[in-house]
């Protein structure tokens, strides 16, 4: 097992191995004065893994509720919140019990935000269930829910009191869902740590599986270091943004269709090509992560025009006045923030159409 903490203005643990999930009653009971667990899932993660989840919380003389709804984007949705907090009220949960989230991305950020706002905050557990959720959205204490008008515009940040990874999760993935979390995977070696996007690319040319355990904790291990130089994403943590100006946009635009790492990829390529447009980093960097995206069945283009995208961008939360901060990329390990006119936006999200280097391009 591998094991980190987080010290952030509320400390917590982070748990990743192999069998934690029927485990995961003994680490939830060794938190202090826990009374009641409401469990919080979809109905596909519930079918799967919801009777282990209870059986361990029953054998360490848990006593538990189980709230689930319909997997996916379309339940990340303010009237969900809502649904979970009369559900709290109506079973009188009190501030010695906790909410614990089991599934990937959407039931840690429903969950999150019910803990965040419910009397005025109560405790939350993460227990992901998705690639993506196990390397980035259970860490970092950021939750929300969508609105029409935009992505995760409604949230708090309200940090966990415990993580527990447990990569067997991961088997029953289907091939999309898993390639999902790939993308953020991707993300991270990007912005700050070539090593991890290079693991990958040796197991692929070694015809053999990554080791997970330890991509996750890497991954874990970056965000961990931007959450606590950052925690409320005032400045460095922001290049944790990478990719994510253009995907939110994308995903608007899907309706939430489009899964996040496949808008996320496409994300990725546009801030890209825009870098490679502006001279700060080489085509081969570009070339090079079209590769790893492709091998993984992302997309590297947006199905959408640029300017649809642009309306939606303008709403994005990273926005401040007439600035937006791009994150760009100089080599692979090596991103940096660009404070960004808007007026400069439409030119960006040009590059999310797929375009070939051009001859004259920095090399």
């Amino acid at each position: 097992m591998i094991s980190l903490t987080v010290n952030a203005s509320t400390e917590y643990d982070i748990h990743i191995g192999c069998g934690l999930l029927e485990k995961s009653g003994k680490y939830i009971a060794s938190l202090p004065d826990v009374r009641r667990v409401m469990v919080v899932t979809d109905d596909t993660v519930n079918g799967l893994y919801g009777s282990y989840f209870v059986d361990s919380l029953r054998s360490a003389g848990i006593d538990f509720d189980c709230f689930s709804f319909a997997p996916g984007e379309a339940s990340k949705r303010p009237e969900t919140v809502i649904a979970l907090l009369s559900e709290l009220a109506r079973k009188g949960y009190t501030r010695t019990d906790l909410i614990a989230a089991l599934g990937g991305g959407v039931v840690g950020d429903i969950a999150g935000f019910t803990a965040a706002i419910y009397l005025r905050g109560i405790r939350y557990i993460g227990i992901p269930t998705t690639l993506l959720a196990c390397v980035d959205s259970s860490v970092g204490g950021k939750t929300g829910v969508d609105l029409d008008e935009g992505k995760n515009l409604a949230g708090a940040f309200h940090n966990p009191s415990l993580v527990l990874c447990d990569p067997d999760t991961l088997l029953t993935l289907p091939a999309e869902v898993f390639s999902d979390g790939m993308a953020e995977v991707v993300k991270y070696g990007v912005i700050c740590d070539r090593e991890l996007f290079e693991m990958p690319e040796a197991a692929d040319r070694g015809g053999i599986k990554p080791d997970m355990n330890s991509i996750i904790a890497r991954c874990i291990a970056a965000k961990k270091k931007y959450v606590e130089a950052d925690e409320r994403d005032r400045g460095v943590r922001r290049l944790l943004n990478f990719g994510h100006t253009a995907g939110h946009a994308i995903e608007a635009c899907s309706d939430y269709t489009m899964c996040h790492g496949h808008a996320v990829a496409a994300g990725m390529m546009t801030a890209a090509r825009y870098a490679q447009k502006l001279g700060l980093c080489s085509t081969a960097l570009v070339c090079r992560l079209e590769r790893m995206l492709t091998g993984y069945g992302l997309p590297t283009e947006s199905p959408y025009d640029p300017s649809r995208l642009l309306e939606t961008a303008l709403r994005d939360k990273k926005r401040g006045g007439d600035i937006i901060d791009l994150i760009l990329p100089r080599e692979i390990g090596n991103c940096e923030i660009f404070p960004t006119p808007i007026g400069e936006l439409s030119v960006f999200l040009a590059e999310s159409v797929n375009r070939k280097p051009r001859a004259g391009d920095t090399p």
